[in-house]
């Protein structure tokens, strides 16, 4: 154990991949999951587009300089948490290894993350590539919700670590929510929004558009996502935001200061109301999509509803906060107080029902928020990987070799270390 390599955890999003080393207290890499190939036809099946004689098939880019390079068409192997393309997705693990961990995969364990509901047909496609084309001596699969609860121990005291908890997993592409008892994931209560930081980027870019002029048309997604990180964040009440910043603009209006990639001149944005309107569709959905109007505080209740009975106190208890959509100020404060509002008045409407004979017991709310929320699930990665146990329940090459990938179908849970 003494002599051993740190493991490598890679955490694949749908949005940005995070790679680094166990032990270590954040990433050293985080990289849009995207990669940049070469296709010599736009037609034909995608086996012949990519049929090449030599050594092409290493002529490929992947995170920022897949957009950087010019004449490769970028696709995207993970769409919402899940694996389309297994042929990009070995070569995405291949750059990932090679040429940013500059790990020799012969020498580490591998941690790596899946989604909720993942099937296990593409563990074994998981397993297959780490231990066929990389020959790595060990790997587990770990499900990202159970990772993001073992992140957030670090707000907590050693007593008080556990593995229940509801994870409120947001991040470029896709939100999750999901209850996790014990450890394990209750999957028929996982419920998924269509609301994520890509659709904040694009409403806060549609509100700049409407009233900014003198945005460069080609910049302003950017324009729209620098702005969402600088100088959003979460209000309690929207109307008296809106008063707020009409009787006293001065104080609340930012300037924000971009240059033209082309001309090179300097443009200006002012950035209103879109500070709190951009995050607010969590709250209120219908201000961007017109198909989905719940909000999300309205899903972790019912989700947390739809959980057997026994666990759903220390659900509430704690829900836990991951990804980079949940790092707006105010963001726990929020969720808690609504979805607080939610519980008090079903607890007041059962009390009223059983004609004031029965007093329930006040439900704890507690929504957990820690330092380590952006990459709640790498972080997370990393602690459990560096633990003596983490090695036992890996699987190993030789299990690999003896009974094929069907061994990776299963990861026990470990974690337990309270």
């Amino acid at each position: 154990m003494a002599g051993r390599l740190p493991a490598c955890v890679i955490d694949v999003g749908t949005g940005y991949t995070k790679l680094g080393f166990a032990g270590n207290k954040e990433p050293q890499f985080i990289i849009p999951s995207a990669i940049g190939i070469k296709e010599t036809a736009k037609v034909g099946e995608q086996a012949i587009r990519r049929l090449t004689k030599g050594v092409e098939d290493l002529d490929f880019f992947i995170g920022d300089e897949a957009f950087d390079a010019t004449g490769y068409a970028v696709k995207y192997p993970v769409r919402h948490g899940l694996v389309e393309d297994w042929d990009l997705m070995e070569r995405f693990f291949e750059q990932c290894i090679f040429k940013y961990l500059r790990a020799e995969p012969e020498d580490h364990y591998f941690l790596l993350t899946e989604p909720p509901l993942n099937t296990p047909e593409n563990r074994e496609y998981t397993a297959e590539i780490m231990f066929e084309s990389f020959n790595v001596p060990g790997l587990y699969i770990a499900v990202q919700a159970v990772l993001a609860l073992a992140a957030s121990w670090v707000s907590r005291n050693l007593q008080e670590r556990t593995l229940t908890g509801i994870v409120v997993d947001s991040g470029d592409g896709v939100t999750h929510v999901i209850p996790v008892a014990e450890g394990y994931v209750i999957g028929s209560c996982i419920k998924h929004i269509p609301i994520a930081g890509r659709n904040i980027t694009y409403f806060i870019q549609s509100l700049l558009r409407e009233r900014e002029i003198g945005i460069p048309p080609e910049q302003s997604m950017e324009t729209a996502k620098a702005v969402k990180e600088r100088y959003c964040y979460i209000c309690p009440d929207i109307a008296k935001e809106f008063a707020k910043y009409d009787s006293d603009p001065t104080k609340w209006i930012r300037r924000f200061e971009g240059v033209n990639a082309v001309t090179k001149k300097q443009f200006g944005v002012d950035v209103g109301y879109e500070r709190f309107l951009g995050p607010e569709i969590f709250f209120h959905p219908e201000f961007s999509n017109p198909d989905f109007t719940t909000p999300i505080s309205e899903i972790v209740d019912t989700v947390i509803q739809n959980c057997p009975i026994d666990v759903r106190r220390p659900l509430y208890n704690n829900i836990v906060l991951s990804g980079g959509s949940t790092m707006f100020r105010d963001f726990g404060r929020r969720l808690q107080r609504d979805i607080k509002r939610v519980v008090d008045a079903r607890l007041k409407l059962s009390e009223k029902l059983s004609g004031n004979h029965l007093k329930p017991r006040p439900i704890e709310v507690q929504v957990v928020s820690h330092h380590m929320q952006r990459y709640a699930v790498w972080f997370g990665g990393s602690m459990l990987a560096s633990t003596p146990e983490f090695y036992q329940v890996c699987h190993t090459k030789e299990a690999y070799e003896e009974y094929g990938p069907s061994i990776c179908r299963h990861n026990p849970v470990f974690g337990t270390m309270t």
